[in-house]
């Protein structure tokens, strides 16, 4: 693929973009007359960009949830979490969401992506019921990338009173937890929101975040038509044309509902 476009997204000033995000903490807090912030932290690239941010900013007035289940979530993904928020010197809480995830499946019936999907939509639950509890603003941690192809649960992950790091692309964000400086580690981590056992985001979507990234930086950045937007990344047609659908079809993710 054309590496000059990745340069062309990634040639951001990273100061001013976290200046400004921390910025707009402050301000949502203030507007909603809130004690803080609250979020959901997975130990994944974006969600600590987001603890990292909010550090910088609101540190004594930030609370983090980590809610893995115990059941598909890697240790390791639980233990980088906890990491980041000793590090930080974050307030946080650790509720492992098995056993309300199997008082479900115990009296639903069974599928696997309607039952992998049910985890982010009960993290979503707990989430609010802290927000509501402690009169916080929560804070979603979709990227640009993922926001505009639809790669979230909708009221699940989805759900949120404030998205810090939407206009970001993933690419991106990578360049800003460098500036912010976050391991490598997690910085190089395979990207899952951990949905069902060995997920993997870019496996699931069948594209690499870089060429996701192109494409909808000349699609939706650029304006171009999916012919050029091809000729530009230097990526087959048919991966820009499945980007595009999936675009399309998960409009519905970022509008409210429709009156009938």
């Amino acid at each position: 693929m054309n590496q000059d476009i990745l340069k062309e997204i990634s040639k951001q000033d990273y100061k001013s973009i976290a200046d400004r995000i921390q910025e707009g903490l402050v301000q949502r807090i203030s507007d909603t007359s809130s004690k803080g912030v609250i979020f959901g932290l997975s130990g994944g690239i974006d969600s600590a960009v987001i603890a990292y941010l909010c550090h910088n900013a609101i540190k004594e007035k930030t609370l983090a949830l980590i809610m893995p289940d115990s059941k598909i979530s890697p240790e390791s993904e639980t233990s980088d979490a906890i990491k980041i928020v000793d590090q930080l010197g974050l307030d946080y809480k650790l509720l492992d969401i098995n056993s309300i995830h199997k008082e479900f499946n115990m009296i639903l019936e069974p599928n696997d992506r309607a039952l992998g999907n049910l985890r982010a939509r009960i993290r979503m639950n707990i989430l609010y019921y802290y927000a509501n509890l402690k009169n916080l603003v929560a804070l979603g941690s979709s990227d640009k990338s993922e926001f505009n192809i639809g790669y979230f649960t909708k009221f699940g992950d989805g759900a949120a009173d404030a998205l810090p790091i939407v206009s970001l692309y993933k690419t991106q964000i990578r360049e800003l937890a460098r500036h912010l400086g976050i391991n490598e580690t997690i910085i190089a981590k395979k990207s899952s929101p951990h949905l069902w056992p060995n997920h993997e985001a870019e496996h699931e979507i069948g594209l690499e975040y870089e060429q996701i990234d192109a494409i909808l930086y000349c699609m939706l950045d650029k304006n171009l038509s999916l012919e050029d937007t091809a000729k530009q990344t230097d990526i087959d047609i048919e991966s820009v044309k499945k980007i595009h659908q999936m675009y399309q079809n998960s409009e519905h993710k970022r509008v409210n509902p429709k009156a009938l």
